[in-house]
């Protein structure tokens, strides 16, 4: 009984702990508005053509997140999306994407890891969507 009763206290303390404020709940939708918004101006003009499992890594020049949407530019004109599990939400900030796969190409769910530049401290992972085109 003894040990029952602070191990309800720390359970009870922890999970409060867990909640957000509504000021961290605000600001939270705030900034996933922002980033549907920056999403949407990114695939303005564009249309999805098709969704595949795996795309070539090699094709992809550069790489962008909107929240836990990974945007990968082949061309002005071809664009790769792909809706993550979350958290490589790092790479809005400047964070590097590691992921392992096999043959080259990236796939529908492949870990992906994100660390800081100049370092190997690790700041997230998360898993690979399907990959969705997007053409003129």
């Amino acid at each position: 009984m003894r040990i029952l009763v602070p191990t309800l206290a720390f359970a009870a303390l922890a999970l409060t702990g867990c909640t957000m404020t509504p000021a961290e709940t605000a600001r939270a939708q705030a900034a996933a508005e922002a980033d549907r918004a920056a999403l949407g101006q990114q695939l303005a003009g564009l249309r999805p053509t098709k969704t595949d499992d795996c795309m070539d890594n090699f094709q992809s020049s550069s790489l962008k997140a909107y929240g836990s949407t990974l945007v990968y530019r082949v061309s002005g004109n071809l664009i790769y999306v792909n809706d993550t599990s979350g958290g490589c939400e790092g790479i809005e900030r400047g964070d590097y994407l590691v992921t392992k796969s096999s043959f080259g190409r990236a796939c529908r769910g492949d870990i992906g890891r994100t660390f800081q530049p100049g370092s190997q401290i690790p700041t997230g992972s998360c898993s690979l969507g399907s990959f969705t085109t997007y053409r003129k």
